[in-house]
């Protein structure tokens, strides 16, 4: 089983007894999220909580591979750091949808939608809803404005904007009462997730205050982008009572003039602060610091106040990470009662004073510098609250989301599906055109790529003799079938070839993988490898009506053959026994080949009894990839009992491997599944669907049982859509087959592998199609089945 996918562009192989980890399908961190928003170098607070999203996502993300789109208030743009790989102007609507091909192209897995009224064009900035439209993925969106009064625009495009996404999320518990009552989102659609902040240690701020001269002195705080609604007058009016008892009082107050306001009035209102601070007599008590930070200086500032203050005079606002920041960070906070305040500082963790009231604001103040008890206290139980709040526990629940939506867009597809329905198709069903196309794209005088990108060969990674070895097996079993052509035996050629050469005298076996450039990358390949190539080996012989093919066959199966037996992997096993299957249609009295077939069965059968339970009836304690050859090659002995070992052992695996609706549900090679523990439904592969039908072929040929064809037509059908997410993997256009079926989605890259599979599926249909209608009957439309 092999898997590549261009998300990342990492292939992998389990050949060998390869097993991977437990996680079940909905678990696993999506790797390739967009993020849309505004984003820094632009100054605003969504511009700062999108970048810090993104870092942390990179960061507490394995293998993350996130981008960002942002969204411009100037023609221009800003100089954005690389992880900004598009924007766009916000009042260009044609733009919107421009972005969102630029993410459908990106075969991205979860878009997260950073939602805030101003940020984007239109009426509401109804403009973003062309984009979502448009958006092949599940959309996450995060609201960072809740409204509690909207207006029929904005009720109406928050809740468009709801509709079209999978998950939405919000910082409060408010939010999430607002969002069930007034714009009626259902709340099992809804993530409450805080804020996130940064994990900054519980520290004295005597620590640092030398770093911004305030030695000696009480220092209170403000932070944020400075415009008129953030209530700073109300706390220069309340000094003179404070610095009257306390007299080194300093009153810091940081963050650049916001730039909308700066643009129409540029400074006036700091200068009216100042003027203010000057006309109480606290002008030495008030310092202003004209500047947007950096995330390091700001816990600098933050880490040196004695007390943060947001004393804002709008109640509706329903989430402030600048609240947030200090609060995480162990501050002793008096705000004014707006929604997130409220909910944050109940229960002591922090002290509220009524809009617009600087006596009141004064008390508060002058009571938490009297009291240090209580005042560090009041520290302690924020900054404990606040550890929930730190960005690797809060990434993680972002990802939960993310990992939701696509389960839940699956859910959404499937419910969309033709065959959602119940409806398997029962009427006779018409074996597809045989295409060539992508298996000659593919194949070089080498022998064939084994990776594609989307339909393109990946030349990068090579060739392997296991896709090879494929290869060659479907080339001998068209030709059986009379599908066969001159260009399909020249290509036989190079498959040979690049067997012939894989063999290593040293060790009795063959080398597996092998760079473009001509070079093998190992010294043997994995036993898996090694007993495949047997298998091919033993079709040449079988199959095969040229003399010299023949010839050369045997050599190589006489001295590669007797190796198996000292191998580990029961896949080997059963591959070179499928081999001997074939080589004994010529020479079935072959008494190496007869004694290899009695070892190699003898093993399979020890696993199987040491193994298999009622409720468990196979080979291993896990079901990996590829399961089905070692049922087939026990319903192809010959020998009674294991026939029906072989048989009972594949019907239990059909009725595992069939979902509720009917269809055919392999075991996903995101996990696999070990007994007792939870199964891996995704990702799914060809190779499963591909040997599952083989053996079910076998069962027909050997029982006579017609229920076997219906079962591996059905399988079939998971190639053309008949599967969990109602989609084809199959392509009719290039003749190839994707590589697999995510959560969500196909994997869009046609490998070698998954298109043999398919290719090598229909060419046993088509093989037992001709033996069961005789073959007279079928010659008269044989040549209309092939093209390329």
């Amino acid at each position: 089983m092999k898997t590549h996918d261009s998300r990342n562009g990492v292939a992998s192989a389990n050949r060998s007894n390869q097993h991977g980890s437990d996680a079940t399908h909905w678990t696993h961190n999506p790797k390739n999220v967009a993020f849309i928003g505004d984003y820094l170098p632009r100054q605003c607070g969504i511009a700062t909580f999108t970048s810090d999203l993104y870092k942390s996502y990179n960061s507490f993300i394995s293998q993350s591979n996130a981008v960002v789109v942002s969204v411009n208030d100037t023609t221009d743009g800003y100089d954005y750091p690389s992880e900004v790989r598009y924007d766009f102007y916000q009042h260009d609507q044609e733009a919107y949808r421009k972005a969102a091909e630029f993410l459908n192209s990106k075969d991205t897995d979860v878009v997260c939608l950073q939602h805030e009224y101003g940020i984007y064009g239109g009426p509401a900035g109804n403009y973003i809803l062309t984009l979502l439209r448009n958006l092949t993925m599940p959309i996450v969106t995060t609201f960072h404005t809740i409204l509690k009064t909207p207006n029929e625009d904005q009720l109406l495009v928050l809740k468009s904007i709801a509709d079209l996404s999978s998950r939405v999320v919000c910082m409060s518990e408010k939010g999430r009462d607002f969002l069930i009552n007034i714009y009626e989102i259902p709340d099992d659609k809804i993530d409450v997730i805080p804020h996130g902040i940064p994990d900054m240690p519980f520290v004295d701020p005597h620590f640092f205050k030398d770093k911004f001269g305030m030695e000696g002195k009480q220092t209170l705080l403000t932070f944020g982008l400075l415009s008129p609604n953030k209530g700073i007058e109300n706390v220069i009016r309340a000094l003179p009572r404070i610095v009257e008892q306390f007299p080194n009082v300093v009153y810091m107050v940081l963050g650049a003039t916001h730039p909308h306001l700066l643009k129409h009035e540029g400074e006036t209102y700091r200068d009216s602060l100042k003027k203010l601070a000057a006309d109480c007599g606290v002008r030495d008590n008030v310092r202003f610091y004209n500047q947007f930070v950096e995330l390091d200086d700001l816990l600098e500032y933050l880490g040196s106040a004695d007390i943060y203050i947001t004393p804002y005079m709008n109640p509706a606002q329903i989430t402030s990470g600048t609240l947030s920041y200090a609060f995480g960070c162990g501050k002793a906070v008096v705000s004014t009662p707006y929604w997130h305040a409220e909910e944050l500082l109940a229960d002591g963790r922090g002290v509220l004073v009524p809009f617009g009231d600087s006596e009141a604001v004064a008390d508060q103040i002058i009571n938490l510098l009297v009291d240090e008890p209580m005042r560090h206290a009041m520290r302690k139980r924020a900054y404990l609250v606040g550890r929930e709040m730190i960005w690797e526990r809060v990434i993680q629940q972002y990802a939960n989301s993310f990992a939701q939506a696509r389960q839940e867009r699956m859910s959404t597809i499937n419910s969309q599906s033709p065959y959602a329905m119940g409806g398997h198709g029962s009427a006779a069903f018409k074996l597809p055109t045989l295409r060539l196309d992508h298996l000659y794209r593919l194949t070089d005088s080498t022998g064939i790529i084994q990776h594609a990108r989307h339909h393109l060969p990946f030349y990068e990674e090579g060739y392997c003799a296991d896709d090879n070895a494929r290869a060659l097996i479907l080339a001998l079993t068209l030709q059986e079938t009379g599908l066969g052509d001159r260009k399909l035996g020249q290509a036989a050629d190079n498959y040979c070839a690049f067997i012939n050469h894989a063999y290593t005298e040293e060790h009795r076996r063959f080398r597996n993988f092998m760079s473009y450039d001509r070079r093998w990358l190992e010294e043997f390949g994995s036993d898996d490898s090694t007993g495949r190539t047997i298998w091919s080996l033993g079709t040449c012989i079988g199959r095969s009506g040229d003399r010299n093919t023949v010839i050369w066959a045997m050599g190589l199966f006489e001295k590669v053959l007797p190796s198996i037996v000292h191998m580990n992997s029961p896949r080997s096993w059963a591959f070179a026994l499928l081999g001997i299957y074939e080589y004994q249609k010529k020479f079935n009295d072959d008494r190496l080949a007869k004694t290899i077939q009695r070892q190699l069965l003898d093993k399979l059968m020890y696993c199987y009894t040491e193994t298999a339970t009622d409720d468990w009836p196979w080979f291993e304690t896990i079901l990996s990839y590829d399961n089905a050859v070692m049922a087939h090659v026990l319903i192809r002995s010959g020998d009674e009992r294991l026939v029906q070992i072989g048989v009972t052992s594949l019907q239990w695996l059909i009725t595992l491997q069939t979902a509720e609706r009917g269809h055919f549900q392999p075991i996903g090679s995101n996990g696999f599944y070990r007994k007792g523990q939870a199964r891996a439904y995704f990702d799914q592969q060809p190779l499963e669907a591909q040997s599952t039908i083989s053996a079910c072929l076998a069962a027909l040929e050997v029982t006579g049982d017609s229920e076997w064809h219906r079962i591996a037509i059905r399988i079939f059908k998971w190639f053309t859509g008949l599967n969990d997410l109602g989609l084809p993997l199959y392509d009719q256009q290039t003749g190839g087959c994707r590589d697999g079926l995510h959560i969500d989605r196909v994997n869009q890259n046609q490998g070698a592998e998954s298109t043999l599979s398919y290719l090598l599926a229909l060419a046993e249909l088509y093989n037992t199609q001709k033996q069961r209608a005789g073959t007279k009957s079928v010659n008269v439309t044989i040549n209309s089945l092939i093209e390329g």
